[in-house]
């Protein structure tokens, strides 16, 4: 009789061990099974939340069928309870233990900003203002400002920041985006100076930026940065003026309406290298590597004018005359699709 008992009370157990066994493995089976998400979903854990917040909250947003699989996940796999803090995306397909080794990883939503070779600061700085889920630090706050908190109180911001995509997270700053932005330029012009041609007209890493400056808004294509950089470098070395329109536009400031009138190469200002000798105070953009690279490697030759053709690129000349008859083929009579890529149509007698 006690016998009997014995076994049924074994058999009990075992039954109800198996039961809970197949319980356990049907629930955790649920966790690789695809979430109810027809699009991505933005996720955010708070800093501080617990393991079973989230599987609570997990489960309210229908993303698991019930929270008690997770906390039986916690028991199997304890590791798998560290989430971090940050906001995640969940994609179409993801399983509730791949959202679950997604917070654990910390492999958070990762946005970016893109600031554009050849573009002003401001720009930057609307780039940013339009920025999703970036922290507005530096929106109302003056230029000096910024460069006073980034160690560079009396530095002129223009061509300080170096032109590039940056990622970030929720949470991240503008102000965290433009010291990388701010420091990437300084090592990427040290750089470039380190390794610099001999004899440069320049007197310090400054100039070259600036020279920098004026080879991006005047390249159209790529391949021509040294070429146009030998003709500014030449122009420097004999004590010509470098008479190139971007400068004159950055000058001009909201003036500027889409050309360049004779009076405006006739005003005084002090980025008019129609009027002003050697290079202008400040550079006038955000050169890229490739523009600061040319400046400092100038190409050889003998060319000291160019002219937009009209599809980008620019015809080189050495003379003045030949420059004046290259202006009249590809200037005085344009093509219906001309074109001066990124610069704007120029004068007659300048560099361009």
């Amino acid at each position: 009789m006690i016998k009997s008992f014995l076994v049924a009370v074994v058999a009990s157990v075992l039954v109800a061990v198996a039961g809970a066994a197949l319980w356990g493995w049907q629930g955790m089976k649920t966790l690789e099974m695809e979430a109810d998400l027809q699009e991505p979903m933005l996720y955010m854990v708070p800093r501080g939340t617990s393991y079973n917040a989230v599987a609570r909250d997990l489960e309210e947003k229908g993303l698991v069928e019930e929270a008690i699989w997770l906390k039986l996940l916690a028991r199997v796999e304890p590791e798998m309870t560290s989430i971090r803090a940050g906001e995640y995306e969940f994609q179409p397909g993801m399983t509730p233990r791949e959202m679950i080794a997604l917070m654990v990883r910390g492999q958070t939503k990762v946005r970016t900003v893109q600031f554009i070779d050849g573009t002003k600061f401001r720009d930057a700085r609307q780039a940013l203002a339009l920025a999703e889920h970036l922290e507005q630090v530096t929106a109302d706050w003056p230029a000096e400002r910024i460069m006073a908190e980034l160690g560079d109180e009396d530095a002129h911001p223009e061509g300080r920041f170096f032109p590039d995509t940056y990622s970030y997270n929720r949470g991240n700053s503008d102000l965290e985006i433009l010291r990388r932005a701010y420091e990437k330029m300084n090592n990427v012009l040290a750089e470039e100076w380190a390794g610099r041609a001999d004899d440069l007209p320049y007197e310090n890493p400054y100039e070259a930026l600036i020279m920098a400056s004026i080879i991006e808004r005047e390249t159209g294509v790529p391949e021509e940065r040294p070429d146009i950089a030998g003709v500014f470098v030449r122009r420097l070395e004999r004590g010509m003026r470098l008479q190139t329109d971007p400068t004159v536009i950055y000058g001009m400031g909201d003036a500027y309406e889409g050309r360049i009138t004779r009076r405006d190469l006739r005003t005084h200002t002090p980025y008019n290298t129609y009027r002003i000798s050697g290079l202008p105070p400040t550079p006038i953009a955000l050169p890229g590597r490739a523009a600061i690279h040319a400046a400092v490697h100038p190409a050889d030759g003998n060319t000291l004018y160019f002219v937009a053709r009209g599809d980008g690129s620019h015809k080189f000349s050495r003379t003045l005359e030949d420059h004046r008859r290259a202006v009249r083929e590809y200037q005085l009579n344009r093509r219906e699709d001309y074109r001066s890529s990124p610069a704007p149509a120029s004068s007659p007698e300048g560099t361009e």
